[in-house]
């Protein structure tokens, strides 16, 4: 009979192209890995790998038992989700991540509350923007991921997921406070077009939003400074070294020489958690929905 860790290893190798990211992916070294699949070999009769250069690809055996493997894979988290469902307790491990502005935000209300009233839960969680969220959902190596869409460009979202609404998000503009505009009660963004912008990392979802969001009202906007944390963001613009857009979800103070100053467009981004639809009926994600619900009520 097969071995479910081994498929488990092979699903892994297949999703994550590589020994090193499978291992990543499980929490495992690479030599378990590799020890895995060399008894799955060895069970099956058949190669599996190959090498390829420096690393290693899977024969036209090992896709196939991997596409297999996929599908049991499935099966096992649905009749775990089914069983925890009858059980109706909820329990286990539940691994969470969110982009950072929403960790900071909302998780430790959250998970707060889902450690007071669910004792038996243990949640993980971890930053990652929301790209990698969907992708960890996907590949199944976490169980919910708290992401966004901004009002006017929506995150893509693979098959297979389910989503559900968590809290809108307005977002200012935050700019020096001798910025001509500081005192202002509502700007346009198409006000900034001769301003440097301290904005995300090149190819964050946030950062592509924000050039195609100026773009569209025909500003090529003059990009001075790039930082992940907003925290940073808002300590340059501090400095009288340009604006950003500054939501609202997990700002904090905004340090002194900072104005915070409303889009009059109400640009907002919206906040939702996504999981697999094969996971849907499990207890413990319908008690994070909730406890993250009512944080971003109390946010709000």
């Amino acid at each position: 009979m097969l071995n479910l860790e081994r498929l488990r290893t092979l699903d892994a190798l297949a999703r994550h192209g590589s020994v090193s990211g499978a291992a990543a992916g499980l929490h495992v070294t690479t030599s378990a890995v590799s020890q895995q699949m060399s008894k799955l070999e060895r069970e099956v009769g058949q190669q599996l790998l190959a090498k390829n250069g420096r690393g290693v690809r899977l024969t036209d055996a090992g896709r196939l038992l991997a596409d297999h493997a996929a599908r049991i894979l499935s099966q096992v988290e649905l009749a775990q989700s089914d069983l925890e469902a009858q059980r109706g307790q909820v329990v286990g491990e539940l691994r969470m991540s969110a982009f950072p502005t929403a960790a900071r935000g909302l998780f430790p209300t959250a998970v707060a509350a889902l450690r007071a009233e669910h004792p038996g839960l243990r949640v993980r969680t971890q930053e990652l923007e929301p790209e990698q969220g969907v992708a960890g959902v996907v590949r199944g190596d976490i169980d919910m991921a708290v992401v966004l869409d901004w009002y006017n460009k929506p995150l893509p979202l693979p098959e297979g997921l389910v989503k559900a609404s968590l809290l809108d998000d307005p977002a200012d503009v935050a700019v020096p406070v001798s910025h001509p505009l500081a005192d202002r009660h509502e700007v346009d963004l198409d006000e900034f077009a001769e301003d440097d912008w301290i904005t995300w990392m090149e190819g964050e979802f946030c950062h592509e939003w924000l050039m195609f969001t100026l773009r569209a009202k025909g500003i090529e906007p003059r990009i001075a400074h790039r930082a992940e944390e907003h925290h940073t963001q808002l300590a340059l613009v501090a400095a009288g070294l340009g604006v950003c857009v500054a939501p609202r979800l997990g700002r904090g103070p905004v340090p002194e020489g900072v104005s915070t100053v409303p889009v009059r467009q109400r640009v907002r981004r919206h906040v939702y958690a996504v999981w697999r639809a094969d996971a849907d009926r499990r207890p413990s994600i319908r008690a994070s929905v909730g406890a993250l619900q009512a944080a971003g009520a109390a946010v709000g």
